[in-house]
């Protein structure tokens, strides 16, 4: 009766179980997965955010495929002021989600059985999105060596005729690290010679640890490019549904891309009027939002790397940006039965390396914008570590 591109394993694993068995007998548990920042205690300013979605041209209703000119408006005023980058509007997408933003390129570039090249490790949500529009996912390491870098070599091997783009998470989650310069020419020399598309999302690209600006692909003018973003990291409101598509690129390339999507965009017409009026404003809750936010994550940075210089079994990875801490512990099990253990003996819930695709065991993904129980949740973990 059901399609095949929906023949998932959908039972609840087993850290799931654990956790709700954990739950349910009273325990408190340090949750050190939080990835809700609308949870995460920061102070937002409810009046504005309010009041923006009562604009009276909500009650007009203006379908326009692209979103709404002053929606896109709004979109550019960012990359202008955040990124000092020129995006045109008429080069802008606006989608409810990056989920729904990597349908429609999907959609557009691929026909079924295609291939993308995608990072590994990265987010697990991209093979769900794969399977749904019946594209291909092959991957491609990123290497740590006193941090992350691609592997070309091995982007070159996964090559084959039915490719279409290379996708890059910039920086990656939950890596955290940036393509930096030098591998953006590299890969734009790459996808030029093989005439492939770059798909790169950048939706924790405002999170630098250092607080220094990084470049934003969306002025990327050298291959067929397509940058994804939205409201739900830049101005932590992941319930406000604003996202985008931009493209840039070669001229004949950006305006076949554009109409298409424009095409497949008008098909499903998901942006709603009161959200497209209040982008402008939701845009500008980043502005107080990202500084509570990065003076969190590196405010528990520095209380991990305090505890973490106490003993000598786990160590913290380099990490440059995001929400994400990767901890390497010591291979005495599977990481999913490591987490398993910290949820029932500890009280402590981490996310294992495989949740995100790492190549081994031994990998721990903590989020960094955990408030308070963040401390008590590395004490337990390694406490537990020392016992053993």
């Amino acid at each position: 009766m059901f399609s095949t591109r929906t023949n998932w394993k959908l039972t609840r694993n087993r850290l799931t179980d654990a956790l709700e068995e954990t739950k349910a007998s009273g325990a408190h548990i340090a949750d050190l997965t939080i990835s809700n920042p609308t949870r995460a205690g920061l102070h937002y300013d409810q009046q504005a955010i309010l009041q923006s979605l009562a604009s009276p041209n909500s009650l007009d209703y203006d379908p326009q495929p692209k979103g709404l000119p002053a929606a896109r408006a709004g979109v550019a005023a960012y990359y202008r002021d955040q990124h000092q980058t020129t995006v045109d509007i008429d080069r802008l997408i606006l989608a409810t989600s990056t989920s729904e933003g990597y349908s429609f390129v999907f959609r557009l570039l691929c026909n079924p059985g295609d291939e993308i090249l995608v990072p590994k490790p990265s987010y697990p949500l991209f093979e769900f999105l794969a399977d749904l529009e019946d594209v291909k996912l092959v991957p491609y390491p990123l290497l740590y060596d006193h941090g992350w870098q691609i592997d070309f070599h091995s982007l070159q091997q996964g090559l084959t005729d039915r490719t279409r783009a290379v996708l890059v998470v910039h920086p990656n989650n939950p890596t955290g690290s940036f393509v930096h310069r030098d591998e953006q020419e590299e890969l734009n020399r790459f996808c030029r010679k093989h005439s492939l598309a770059i798909i790169a999302d950048e939706v924790f690209l405002d999170y630098a640890h250092d607080r220094k600006p990084r470049q934003t692909f969306a002025a990327n003018q050298e291959v067929l490019t397509f940058t994804l973003s939205g409201v739900s990291k830049i101005s932590a409101l992941p319930q406000m549904k604003v996202a985008w598509i931009a493209i840039s690129g070669i001229g004949a390339e950006v305006e076949g891309a554009q109409s298409r999507l424009e095409v497949i965009a008008d098909t499903y017409l998901s942006m709603n009027a009161p959200i497209q009026w209040a982008t402008a404003v939701l845009l500008d809750q980043r502005k107080e939002i990202q500084r509570q936010l990065l003076d969190r994550v590196r405010a528990n940075l520095a209380e991990l790397d305090r505890q973490l210089a106490t003993q000598k079994s786990c160590q913290r990875l380099h990490i440059e940006g995001g929400w994400n801490a990767i901890l390497r512990v010591p291979v005495t099990q599977t990481d999913e039965e490591l987490a398993i253990e910290l949820v029932r003996e500890e009280r402590v819930l981490v996310h294992p390396g495989h949740f995100y695709d790492f190549a081994g065991e031994g990998y721990l993904v903590l989020s960094l914008i955990a408030g308070r129980q963040f401390g008590e949740g590395i004490r337990a973990l390694l406490r537990w570590h020392g016992l053993r």
